[in-house]
């Protein structure tokens, strides 16, 4: 059980560094839910539609996917780390992220 959360949510990483080095936040959620809040300057593509539109994301960029509670983005992670992208991190619910970055 510990290995699948932490294969969803890998190690502990610094989410403010990795902001401040131009990581793209990838919000998962639908369009619907992206409306209603998210974090400043993320970017949404819903979990559904990332096979066909995640070549919007640059590979030599890191990523930060976020949803609603943390597991839509685990699953976005893992389908951007089948597709090459090296640099990705589960940022979970994108509230939570919102306050772990709320300092940049």
């Amino acid at each position: 059980m510990f290995s699948f959360i932490s294969n969803l949510f890998g190690p502990k990483v610094d989410l403010n560094q990795l902001v401040a080095d131009g990581a793209v936040i990838v919000d998962v959620r639908t369009k619907g839910e992206y409306q209603q809040g998210h974090v400043k300057g993320a970017i949404n593509i819903p979990l559904g539609n990332l096979p066909s539109q995640y070549q919007r994301l640059r590979k030599d960029k890191p990523v930060i996917t976020c949803c609603a509670s943390g597991m839509r983005s685990g699953q976005a992670k893992s389908f951007l780390k089948s597709q090459g992208y090296a640099e990705v991190h589960n940022g979970g619910g994108w509230m939570s992220l919102e306050r772990k970055i709320s300092n940049r």
